[in-house]
């Protein structure tokens, strides 16, 4: 059978009936899970990688592919500890030393990234970088380049902890708010969510065939442009930190209209997103009413308004 032979769901189930690993299937596909970010909606996608690794599924992925929060759940579920790691979503001791914005009157970042990967990950929670670094199924945090503007898959940069804990931090940059872009390589490189917000050009790009994406939105809920001030206080920043990736940030809501219809029209991907009646995230437009609160495989054709 030819990759386009196989749905998701096929793939997905004769897998994890056989047990195979990376370098061990039966089948010609390369099934890539590709996870979206979103600052605080990742808890969303935290509790799905935790379902993931509840039920066995993790080793049906040939590669894991995550964008800023993205990334940070990725991480966990190549690591084997998503579960360990998922009530530090809400916990206010953790939260407070990751997000203070009194920390901007003294012109420290809002969001300590820093704190984050290298406190919170190695001595409160510790994160198994190891077990990442040796996995068979790759892991690919995207960042975007503060050069150029272009998103930029950050796995060929990784050799070691160091440039694991470097990674993290620089797909979850988010411009402003985390203080200047994170130097790894010799380069710079801030949130991934600038140039691509759910990474399913990169992975297909790279080879993957069939895909299975964690949506952080919920159905309707979509990207909004930015109101008068805060593009003007982000293309400040960008000019001074960051001047390649204004275009970036000025096109990311054409981008992002591009990658949903490439979601939505794809025949081998699938989307899972949180059902309507889930909660907004602080500061996030409210989606329309449903009275159906469940997971399901999102359909192939875009969400009725």
């Amino acid at each position: 059978m030819e990759p386009e032979d196989w749905t998701v769901e096929d793939l997905v189930r004769t897998r994890h009936t056989e047990g195979s690993r990376p370098g061990e299937r039966s089948d010609p596909c390369r099934l890539a899970l590709l996870i979206e970010g979103g600052s605080s909606r990742s808890a969303y996608s935290s509790g799905m990688v935790v379902a993931i690794e509840d039920l066995g599924l993790t080793t049906v992925f040939d590669a894991v592919y995550g964008v800023s929060g993205g990334a940070l759940n990725g991480a966990w579920l190549l690591c084997g500890r998503a579960a360990q790691v998922m009530d530090t979503w809400w916990n206010r001791e953790v939260m407070r030393g990751v997000i203070a914005p009194r920390r901007a009157l003294r012109g420290r970042p809002v969001v300590d990234t820093d704190y984050l990967v290298n406190t919170v990950y190695v001595d409160l929670v510790p994160m198994d970088f190891a077990a990442i670094l040796g996995n068979s199924i790759t892991f690919h945090p995207i960042a975007t380049d503060a050069e150029s503007g272009l998103a930029v898959d950050l796995a060929p940069l990784i050799h070691d902890e160091s440039t694991l804990r470097l990674a993290l931090r620089s797909s979850t940059g988010i411009p402003l708010l985390a203080g200047p872009p994170v130097h790894l390589a010799g380069r710079r490189f801030m949130d991934g969510g600038l140039a691509e917000m759910v990474p399913v050009r990169t992975a297909l790009a790279q080879g993957a065939t069939h895909a299975v994406v964690l949506r952080t939105r919920r159905p309707g809920e979509d990207l909004r442009p930015p109101g008068n001030m805060q593009f003007h206080i982000i293309r400040r920043y960008l000019k001074r930190h960051a001047a390649g990736a204004i275009p970036a940030w000025r096109n990311r809501y054409a981008v992002a209209q591009d990658e949903e219809k490439l979601l939505a029209t794809h025949p081998r991907v699938r989307q899972i997103r949180p059902p309507r009646t889930a909660p907004p995230c602080p500061g996030r437009p409210v989606g329309p009413d449903d009275s159906r609160p469940r997971w399901t495989w999102a359909e192939r054709r875009p969400a009725p308004p």
